[in-house]
């Protein structure tokens, strides 16, 4: 599974949106995506879904990255930035998220287009390669 794409690292924007402080396991996947050649910009902590969306659109990323452990309120910040994807003609973008997530809202989540969900103690490998692979697929469509 290659790392590259069109002759360029793939790259993948990590953000915590909304108010949630724990950024511990975000660290974690982008030091393991990194370790498995991947580029990661970070942005780290209380960021909001319309900078994580322009961040994303002008570091020409391939797949965004969020986690959320805080409450529920990823129903908010994980549909907000695949509408703001959508709204700027960005929705190739693929999303991935993790953390503390109900299960009676993944259904609900995935419809609403997130391609990947990680949970807490999801095996580091398993969320590299889903990343890397749904990178892969972004520029075959």
């Amino acid at each position: 599974m290659g790392v590259e794409i069109m002759d360029r690292k793939i790259r993948v924007l990590a953000a915590l949106p909304g108010i949630d402080s724990h950024d511990k396991g975000m660290v974690v996947i982008c030091n393991a995506l990194r370790e498995a050649g991947v580029e990661v910009i970070y942005l780290g902590k209380f960021n909001m879904p319309e900078k994580i969306v322009r961040s994303a659109i002008e570091e020409d990323v391939d797949v965004i990255a969020l986690s959320y452990l805080s409450d529920h309120l990823y129903m908010v910040f994980f549909p907000k930035v695949v509408e703001l994807l959508k709204q700027n003609k960005a929705d190739d973008i693929c999303v991935v998220v993790g953390g503390r997530i109900a299960d009676e809202h993944l259904n609900e989540l995935k419809a609403r287009g997130i391609s990947g969900f990680f949970t807490q103690g999801a095996p580091l490998k398993d969320i590299v390669n889903h990343i890397i692979e749904r990178a892969n697929s972004r520029k075959k469509d």
